[in-house]
């Protein structure tokens, strides 16, 4: 009973966290996820919470999120792959690649940390919040960069919803089609492309759906690409233990896993929207644990640079999908 109590007092502050976040979040553009960021920073930094809310801070960052990450399998259908052309295809892996590179390039030009970067140019280039969450362990991230990184993407994501509509059809005269391929290739999060493109057309809004699922099924490729080239470093680094290609955390094997269940059609919609709802709802917790553990003096330290490197690889991101279909699929 004591140890219940050890952890009870931080995990019941992250749920009431996320209750309000998921309130909140369904009338604002920012969402659920950055909300709670938000409200554990500013709880956290103002009402000195003493060491009996520790434990169960630490067990939403530790034990939750990778729990939440696991079951974010389910969302992800290999199958939409064949909905796209190759052309498409090849646009979102290279649009990636450019995200992640112009990210670690920025990151080498400013002097800013690579590992915080990396987690902005995986935030920017595949889904925002989720592929941020599914990778900052394997990176080695810190928490309080991980919170800051969130909250910098879905930012952008929500100035780059109404931005990126106008760039699309005014500036660079696009037709629906491309329109949508340039909205589905850039944002951030799935509610900000389906909010942008349909407020294009419906012909937007389905192409922008669609090559933003692709970009979220890359997120599984990316987890082996960055496992592959840190146990690399490792070895070259002579430090065999800290990654190891073949020791996969647990979590990661689970969300490759549960992505097989919408790829073959395992389990009934319905069970498979249950899961889908419970890892949201344990990814708002998670992330209400880490703003509390976030401090003021480390977003006025990394916040501005932060804001800086993401902007700017959000940019190159715009400009790159912009220029291919501008030159090549019109």
């Amino acid at each position: 009973m004591k140890n219940v109590q050890q952890y009870a007092y931080g995990l019941i502050l992250c749920i009431l966290i996320a209750v309000v976040a998921l309130f909140v979040g369904g009338y604002t553009p920012l969402g659920a996820v950055t909300i709670a960021i938000i409200l554990g920073i500013v709880i956290g930094n103002l009402a000195k919470l003493g060491d009996g809310f520790e434990k169960g801070i630490k067990f939403s960052e530790k034990r939750v999120l990778p729990f939440a990450i696991a079951l974010m399998g389910a969302n992800l259908n290999y199958l939409i792959l064949k909905e796209l052309g190759y052309q498409s295809l090849l646009l979102v892996i290279a649009g990636i690649v450019v995200t992640l590179a112009a990210s670690l390039f920025l990151a080498k030009m400013f002097a800013f940390d690579p590992k915080m970067a990396l987690l902005l140019g995986i935030g920017n280039g595949i889904c925002g919040s989720s592929a941020i969450a599914a990778t900052e362990q394997i990176i080695g991230a810190e928490k309080k960069d991980v919170g800051i990184s969130i909250a910098i993407v879905n930012f952008l994501g929500t100035v780059g919803m109404f931005l990126l509509p106008v760039i699309g059809t005014v500036f660079l005269k696009f037709d629906n089609l491309n329109s949508g391929l340039l909205i589905g290739n850039t944002l951030q999060a799935v509610g900000n492309v389906v909010a942008a493109g349909f407020s294009v057309s419906p012909l937007s809004g389905q192409t922008a759906t669609i090559v933003k699922m692709a970009r979220i099924l890359m997120l599984t490729p990316v987890i082996f690409g960055l496992l592959y080239v840190l146990s690399s470093k490792a070895r070259v680094d002579g430090n065999l233990k800290k990654i190891n290609l073949f020791s996969i955390p647990a979590f990661i094997i689970w969300f490759i896993l549960f992505s097989l269940i919408p790829t073959f059609s395992l389990l009934p919609k319905a069970c498979m929207d249950i899961i889908s709802t419970a890892s949201h709802y344990a990814l708002v917790v998670a992330m209400a644990g880490i703003g509390l553990k976030t401090t003021i003096a480390s977003i006025l330290n990394d916040g501005k640079s932060a804001l800086l490197i993401g902007s700017l690889t959000f940019l190159v991101q715009i400009v790159f999908s912009s220029g291919v279909i501008f030159l090549l699929m019109r």
